[in-house]
């Protein structure tokens, strides 16, 4: 399946000089999906799932189960071979007719810091703009200050709101592309 990426897979380095590969997500990363989840610290949990909690198996069911228009998922991997381990997961998910999406991004403690949460936000933001997503929303802990700074950083915020401990932030694509990882091609 080609995707925005160029292609079925995309290569990036990090700032540490680690090859990732990005792709869109398929169905038989569900049980991956579950894998990085138990993988995340009960910090990295709660900054995305607002509790300290594990992947239900039916929740990675449906997350890797997308139809790559109003629902899409991008996947960073590494490794080679039959059972490449996923790093990170960025997402969005819109009701019919909207062009507001929600969006989620999640990655793995040891390769934050990195620029692929950055990536995965840009490049997610893009297949969202390929099928006629103008706008994304996202709920982030008041407390979650990298996450913040990263959509200050990489989005233009339309509306930010705050109540209760959670910002509830709605954002376009940055005006300006991402220039942070090299890209390698599509292969």
């Amino acid at each position: 399946m080609k995707s925005h990426l160029g292609g079925p897979e995309q290569v990036v380095t990090l700032g540490n000089g680690a090859s990732v590969r990005l792709r869109p997500i398929r169905p038989d990363d569900e049980f991956r999906l579950m894998a990085l989840c138990e993988r995340l610290s009960p910090r990295t949990l709660y900054e995305r799932f607002f509790s300290v909690r594990r992947l239900r198996p039916e929740e990675a069911h449906a997350f890797a189960n997308v139809d790559y228009r109003q629902r899409m998922a991008l996947v960073a991997e590494v490794g080679t071979g039959p059972e490449p381990k996923l790093i990170g997961v960025a997402r969005y998910g819109c009701s019919d007719g909207e062009t507001t999406a929600d969006l989620g991004l999640v990655v793995e403690d040891g390769w934050q810091g990195l620029g692929l949460g950055s990536i995965l936000l840009e490049e997610i933001c893009r297949a969202g703009e390929q099928q006629g997503i103008t706008q994304f929303s996202a709920d982030v802990l008041t407390e979650n200050r990298r996450a913040l700074t990263m959509l200050a950083r990489h989005t233009t915020i339309v509306r930010r709101t705050a109540s209760h401990g959670v910002a509830g932030i709605v954002f376009r694509r940055g005006a300006d592309s991402f220039a942070g990882a090299t890209r390698q091609g599509g292969s």
